[in-house]
């Protein structure tokens, strides 16, 4: 009985508590989450000129015919803009080009393709809206609005177009111009003839619809929603987005956008406000892949009186990610971190001295693959000393290589004792094995960051190299599997290995012996399996940077013969005896002198 009394007395305490949390902590975080995702969705519908129902996919030549247009031209932008929410969203990039083959020809329908009309497959474009509070006009200029041009035929930098909207008895009157570059201005002035005080707030927003037909995710470059709020940098890559995880940010000036690796779509307020940024993705149709990436800004609302104007200013960017241009409208316009659209990564206290190196030593040697291996030597002669400190420190432990063999094989069932006689060793030796290891580990970062710079710049994409190169930033287009293009046929197609083992060019193979050539200088490790691992792994890098760009693999390969000759030098200099003198005494046809 008091078994039983027990249990239901634990039944109903534990009862009571499960009511109360329910009751007073957790219904009120239920209550607190609904009213935090109504708050939003209120928020987001004053903005529905930014999310209507998407159209009809169709081509893009389909949507471009269909809408009212404004063409649009200047030394390195074509295409048009929409008159239809007066959308930037038709442009082609005259400077950059989707083949070498195409750059060569000047083909202009071989340039590179940036925005796509909305309602067509890809489709990426830009846009300035604006938005009220809840009981405010309706049909606010935003995605879907049908502007009225009134002056302008065709947009340059010497003649911008002028288009006009009324809704509600407020009148907004647009004047859209473009630079030289890559930069469209967008000035509104709104009258307000309605007879009530209305309240406004401007909006910029980019959009993409899916992924870039050339997406290949990589671990070190950032792309995605990109923008920044009050000197704040927020970034969010594509599958974080696609995941529902969504960034916001509020603050005075920034920008908000969405970059690829070359490429940026950006809206810019004018510095001076306060504004809301929202990076995020939406999914209509619930169907994965079918994502709409998006960022906005949201600018603080504005009160304007019956009979009063306003006038606003806000701007668009589209194009490629060239540092001096960048640098150039950050420094002129004001907008704040706008070079850090490139992703200079974790090390960019590295890797923009790197990039202002390469970009002065390609404008005295021409080529931009030359200015990689000298940027590389100067970065060499930079670390000798900490190198040459590793180096000398690896030859002692080579020296003392066969005493250490000795002692394992003496206190093999001892490890204590073989653990002091090891120290002891090193202590009559003079040898630190920790002494060769710290001087790399404080290179790591360098090599990284120019790893990285190497990478992301766009300077680097269709520059030739000598040879066959003729696009450092693409793959080595030779292949093993057809004797590097003796045999007609091509090997990438041979399922399973085409692509991952016949495709291997000669430059990655030229990578993997330096890498090789640079292990045998070091000391072996005492582990069998350790050894048998290393020894694997030239060929494992090999293969891994067979599809990396060409420029990267050059730069590896580069910067491991360099390794390899200081290395060297080092270890001759302390009298060690590396694989590379074994291999030379055996090509001269000498006998390898044993040791001891």
């Amino acid at each position: 009985m008091d078994d039983q009394r027990n249990l239901l007395i634990a039944i109903a305490i534990a009862v009571g508590v499960l009511v109360f949390y329910q009751a007073f902590v957790t219904g009120p975080a239920m209550r607190r989450d609904a009213a935090q995702r109504e708050a939003e969705m209120a928020q987001q519908a004053e903005i529905q000129a930014a999310a209507p129902a998407e159209p009809v996919i169709r081509s893009a030549e389909e949507v471009r015919t269909e809408t009212q247009r404004v063409a649009l031209d200047n030394d390195h932008l074509r295409g048009s803009l929409s008159l239809t929410g007066a959308r930037i969203d038709d442009l082609y990039l005259k400077d950059h080009y989707v083949t070498v083959d195409a750059k060569e020809a000047q083909d202009t329908a071989g340039q590179v393709e940036l925005l796509r009309p909305r309602g067509s497959d890809g489709a990426f474009y830009a846009t300035i809206g604006w938005a009220t509070v809840e009981g405010g006009p309706e049909g606010l200029p935003g995605m879907d609005t049908p502007w009225t041009l009134t002056s302008g035929e065709n947009l340059t930098p010497e003649t911008p177009v002028v288009m006009e909207y009324e809704t509600g008895g407020l009148t907004f009157q647009r004047t859209i111009s473009i630079d030289d570059y890559y930069m469209f201005t967008v000035s509104d002035t709104v009258s307000n003839e309605s007879g009530a005080p209305v309240i406004l707030s401007s909006y910029g927003q980019v959009r993409r619809h899916g992924l870039p037909a050339d997406f290949k995710p990589f671990y070190i470059i950032h792309e995605g929603g990109i923008g920044v709020a009050g000197g704040e940098l927020q970034l969010r890559k594509y599958r974080k987005l696609a995941d529902g995880e969504s960034r916001e940010h509020s603050g005075i000036g920034g920008w908000a956008g969405i970059t690829d690796k070359y490429w940026l779509a950006a809206a810019i307020p004018d510095q001076s406000e306060d504004i809301d940024l929202r990076l995020r993705a939406l999914n209509p149709s619930g169907v994965e892949g079918n994502e709409i990436y998006e960022s906005t800004y949201r600018a603080a609302p504005v009160t304007l009186a019956p009979g009063a104007q306003l006038s606003s200013s806000a701007r668009i960017f589209a194009g490629a990610k060239e540092y001096d241009v960048l640098q150039d409208y950050q420094n002129d316009l004001g907008i704040e971190r706008f070079i850090w659209a490139i992703d200079w990564g974790n090390f960019w206290f590295l890797t923009r001295p790197f990039f202002w190196s390469l970009e002065h030593i390609d404008s005295f040697v021409g080529n931009f693959g030359f200015a990689i291996l000298i940027l590389v030597v100067f970065v060499k002669l930079l670390f000798f000393p900490i190198a040459s400190k590793a180096y000398a420190s690896m030859a002692k432990m080579k020296l003392v290589q066969p005493k250490m063999k000795a002692l394992q094989e003496k206190h093999k069932e001892d490890k204590e004792k073989l653990q002091k006689e090891m120290m002891a060793l090193y202590s009559k030796e003079g040898v630190n094995p920790v002494s060769g290891c710290l001087p790399i580990l404080l290179q790591i970062p360098v090599f990284f960051a120019l790893y990285k710079t190497v990478f992301v710049t766009i300077e680097m994409r269709h520059e030739p190299f000598i040879g066959w190169i003729r696009d450092l930033s693409a793959p080595d287009p030779t292949m093993v599997g057809n004797l590097f293009g003796l045999l007609p046929y091509d090997p990438s197609v041979v399922p399973l290995i085409g692509a991952s083992i016949l495709a291997i060019g000669v430059w990655p193979i030229i990578m993997g012996f330096t890498m090789w050539a640079l292990q045998s200088l070091n000391p072996p490790q005492a582990d069998p399996m350790q050894q048998r691992i290393l020894m694997l792994m030239p060929v494992f890098f090999t293969f891994i940077l067979g599809s990396f760009a060409v420029g990267l693999v050059i730069y590896w390969a580069w910067n491991n013969l360099l390794s390899m000759a200081q290395q060297y030098v080092i270890m001759r200099r302390n009298g060690v005896e590396t694989q590379i003198d074994t291999l030379i005494a055996r090509l001269r046809g000498k006998p390898r002198e044993t040791e001891g």
